[in-house]
């Protein structure tokens, strides 16, 4: 169930129902029609809608994954570890954080960390003997992926004269990825539509064979996928569909409050996460974009600025006295709110379409291309190129403030607030070791910032957000102020098949 409160913005968004009521939208969506984003037609449109079809394709192959998730739980594996990067890493996180794994299925751990500490502690962790490996790229040439892969293969050929068996892929049809598991005799190798972009691809194979690994009712899922496929049919009235009113929604409201703030009751609050990811690399493009704001603070409600609007998602069954009297609190003070209730978790199943939906369609409002994603490509080919090249990087440009002087940090810290102006939000980008400490005193830094400022904040670990939030950060808005936290790492690791290390 969805309710829509927003205030002075509702003739508007009803008024592009109506234009789109007219042309035709939800016809031409499921035509895969270009010209509903730009007038001739563009690259990455028309291959790019694949998704569409997700909840009417995957369930006839849903056996054949729960045959494979069941082999491995015979087998005693005990842990699969996902190695991948945004897309092919987001929606797996954000189902084993909200489902957990069935009793007797392995425990799901995401590794899209190249820091050299993260990389050790997961090593320390884990029973190698007991352990299966997912490489999760689509195009099968991410390179933060790739020697995470080589790492771990390295590590399991030393426990086993067969490595290929404990090692699965998933990736695009033809990638150089299928080469790798083939000559490495890899136990699965899962290919997803091509048609289907890595944000978009929760509900593809890149979702679901992890999810099926442990032990997710991945049928459940995708009922309740088709359920929004249903309800925004072809043949359902614009004003009817419910992705389409709530991409009218979202595109409308940003055009004057275009920081998008989710809030949800404690058992969904890994959705956000995954929803961060469609929301910034869809629509930041061209100077334009929504800024989705995920795990902030709570400020009182008189201190948000009129740059924001608010998403809440909520289960019936829990407890959110307190959850529904914020939204209250928001609604009287003039913020615009739209409130998502879930009857249970399986619930996500429709609003991972819904929401997929509403973003495309609220990129035909912003006026963008929603399906590329020129900057996060341009960081992959950089990386790369660096990698290859192994020169000094020029630093000239950059200036590097030590922890060490914290009068000088302070000193530079209030220069760089001082350039905030209106409208403008404070991202956080942490090149540390992702750990539950780390993570509590980035959020104290990140309040501190939240309550000087007022401006909206974001929290990212590199180099996971380069393939998240890292195309809105380059191409969206020209309103960021950006800190960047690198540490000097203890102990490196070698990058076996490479001359160069993870530090």
């Amino acid at each position: 169930m969805q309710m829509f409160k927003l205030g002075e913005y509702k003739a508007r968004v009803e008024k592009r129902i109506s234009t789109w009521k007219k042309y035709g939208f939800v016809r031409k969506l499921w035509d895969k029609d270009p010209s509903l984003w730009f007038p001739k037609p563009e690259p990455e449109v028309i291959d790019r809608l694949g998704w569409l079809s997700l909840p009417e394709t995957m369930p006839e192959m849903l056996d054949g994954y729960v045959s494979f998730a069941d082999d491995v739980k015979k087998e005693g594996i005990s842990h699969v570890v996902l190695l991948g990067m945004g897309g092919s890493s987001l929606a797996p996180e954000f189902f084993q954080k909200t489902f957990g794994n069935e009793v007797g299925f392995p425990e799901l751990t995401i590794l899209d960390s190249t820091h050299p500490e993260a990389i050790l502690a997961l090593d320390k962790a884990l029973d190698l003997n007991q352990t299966l490996f997912v490489v999760s790229s689509k195009s099968g040439t991410t390179l933060e992926t790739l020697s995470l892969f080589r790492y771990f293969w390295n590590r399991m050929s030393n426990v086993t004269q067969n490595p290929g068996c404990r090692f699965a892929a998933i990736t695009d049809p033809g990638s150089p990825l299928v080469r790798l598991g083939n000559e490495r005799n890899f136990r699965a190798i899962y290919q997803a539509p091509s048609e289907v972009g890595g944000r978009y691809s929760a509900l593809s194979v890149f979702g679901i064979v992890p999810a099926a690994l442990m032990g997710m009712d991945i049928h459940k899922l995708l009922d309740r996928a088709w359920i929004a496929s249903e309800n925004n049919a072809f043949c359902v009235s614009e004003e009817k569909a419910t992705g389409l009113i709530l991409g009218a929604a979202l595109g409308e409201l940003a055009a004057k409050r275009d920081k998008l703030t989710i809030f949800s009751t404690n058992s969904l609050n890994s959705f956000p996460d995954w929803l961060e990811q469609l929301i910034a690399e869809s629509t930041g493009k061209m100077g334009k974009g929504i800024i989705p704001i995920v795990r902030e603070p709570l400020l009182s409600v008189d201190n948000y600025r009129k740059d924001r609007f608010f998403i809440g998602f909520a289960l019936e069954e829990e407890s959110r006295q307190d959850f529904d009297k914020r939204f209250k609190e928001l609604e009287y003070a003039g913020h615009p709110t739209i409130f998502f209730n879930l009857s249970d978790k399986f619930d996500l199943g429709q609003e991972i379409f819904l929401w997929e939906i509403a973003i495309a369609s609220a990129g035909s409002v912003l006026g963008i291309h929603p399906f590329n994603q020129p900057d996060v490509q341009l960081a992959k080919d950089l990386a790369r190129e660096a990698m290859q090249k192994q020169e000094k990087k020029d630093e000239s440009q950059v200036e590097i403030v030590s922890v060490k002087k914290p009068e000088i940090l302070a000193e530079h810290i209030e220069m760089w607030i001082q350039l905030a102006k209106e409208g403008d939000y404070i991202a956080i980008q942490a090149y540390l070791a992702p750990h539950p400490d780390i993570s509590a005193a980035l959020q104290k830094i990140r309040f501190e910032l939240l309550s000087r400022t007022g401006k909206a904040t974001t929290l990212g670990y590199g180099p996971r957000f380069l393939h998240s939030t890292g195309q809105l950060h380059k191409g969206g808005p020209n309103t960021g102020l950006f800190l960047q936290i690198v540490d000097e790492s203890g102990e490196d690791l070698a990058i076996p098949e490479t001359d160069y290390t993870f530090g």
